[in-house]
């Protein structure tokens, strides 16, 4: 039996990354434990992985929100939480980005996905958050570091925060243009 789709505002909340290069397999393993809770009927959490163009034509489904989870250097400590709003144009008809489809960060992702609305007629979603996590190494090698995997359960309540709507309890907040 197919349940009807929910009504009203929908969220995304994609874990990125790839498990074969150590802590970069955060935004996955975060987005897998994510997966495991109750959540609202309106939230969905998928594994997106390194299939950004994947993630991009999802993202014309609809979404109010989209919630991407990531491995994200900024300088700080190995572990460090970061959410960032996501600043940048949605639907920029500007340059149409180079495509990896097993290396796009999440600026592509929101890039491609700018061209795809213009082409369609589509809209991006309304809010874009990043989750982000700093690695240690992102080498080689399945499994993430200590200070890594101890983050992902913090990930995990940080957005249960955020999708209820509340101001997520982690210092590294902030609001920038993604730039993982």
């Amino acid at each position: 039996m197919n349940l009807p789709p929910p009504v009203g505002p929908r969220t995304l909340v994609a874990g990125i990354g790839n498990i074969f290069l150590g802590d970069d397999g955060f935004g996955v393993e975060t987005a897998h434990r994510l997966a495991e809770r109750r959540l609202p009927q309106h939230v969905e959490v998928v594994d997106i992985g390194v299939r950004g163009v994947h993630l991009a034509y999802q993202v014309l489904d609809g979404y109010d929100t989209l919630v991407l989870v990531d491995a994200t250097a900024r300088g700080e400590a190995p572990g460090t939480l970061y959410v960032i709003e996501h600043d940048g144009p949605g639907c920029d008809t500007g340059a149409v980005p180079a495509i990896d489809g097993h290396r796009m960060t999440p600026d592509a992702v929101l890039a491609l996905l700018g061209t795809l609305c213009a082409g369609t007629g589509g809209q991006p979603p309304r809010r874009v958050l990043i989750v982000g996590c700093e690695p240690a190494s992102v080498e080689e090698g399945i499994g993430l570091s200590p200070p890594v995997s101890d983050a992902v359960p913090q990930a995990v309540r940080l957005i249960e925060e955020l999708l209820q709507g509340g101001v997520p309890s982690v210092a590294q907040a902030s609001t920038a243009e993604a730039s993982t």
